[in-house]
């Protein structure tokens, strides 16, 4: 397998931007190098479906992070109004519960492009200090991301989104084809920022995750293709 090549089909790139001309400044200065970017709650809420389809009609695919989080017949809804855009990954919360998500992953069937849903277990901004005052304490956040992983998968999600820490126990548990998507994903000179829970990219992948998610390593970096090369030079690495 050509390292860059599976690299490049499996590095998202948070394209976090508050308005759409910045965000395909970003699309545009980082070109070829990459092809999936995330467009989240900032870039949504300021450009909404014109941000995804711009992004798309430059080659791109999309993975959707809007983390849709309410009663079941809500996010139904709410997924079967994006009919038109062409997403490729969609979150939901895994804290809606079964019924929710499995009313979000019928709805995403109906759909054109028949994204695959992804339920969001435990945020990487959490570090499992907060448990005490959050959660019911009796349990660690690895075994919560579990159940909430274990739970979506029941329910009908295509995978989870997880921080790279739960990665092997997730993946034991959770074989192919449940996806799993790994935000939090530093170089070993980056600043962790407000994600807590990192891993380097190529630890990522060796411990099972399907597509990692990297924003400012990348979006921030004077040579963004640069630093795209050095996330795939990183990963040979390690495989060679």
């Amino acid at each position: 397998m050509n390292e860059s090549h599976g690299v490049r089909d499996r590095l998202i790139v948070a394209l976090d931007q508050p308005d759409l001309p910045r965000a395909l400044a970003q699309v545009d200065r980082i070109g070829d190098a990459v092809l999936w970017y995330k467009v989240g709650l900032q870039l949504f809420c300021a450009s909404g479906r014109d941000a995804v389809m711009a992004i798309a009609d430059r080659g791109k695919r999309i993975f959707l992070d809007l983390k849709l989080h309410d009663i079941p017949a809500t996010v139904e809804k709410a997924v079967l109004a994006l009919d038109g855009l062409p997403v490729s990954l969609l979150t939901i919360h895994a804290a809606g519960g079964p019924a929710m998500i499995a009313a979000a992953a019928k709805a995403a069937k109906t759909l054109h492009a028949k994204p695959r849903i992804l339920a969001v277990t435990m945020l990487t901004s959490l570090d499992g200090t907060e448990i005490p005052s959050l959660w019911n304490s009796g349990s660690t956040l690895e075994e919560k991301v579990l159940g909430l992983a274990r739970l979506a998968g029941d329910a009908g999600a295509d995978g989870v989104v997880a921080s790279p820490q739960e990665l092997g126990a997730l993946r034991a548990a959770l074989p192919h084809p449940f996806l799993i998507v790994t935000p939090g994903i530093r170089g070993p000179l980056d600043a962790a920022h407000d994600q807590k829970r990192t891993l380097s990219l190529p630890e990522a992948f060796a411990r099972g995750a399907d597509f990692v998610v990297v924003g400012r390593p990348i979006l921030e970096a004077s040579d963004p293709k640069a630093a795209v090369a050095a996330f795939e030079a990183s990963v040979a690495a390690t495989s060679s």
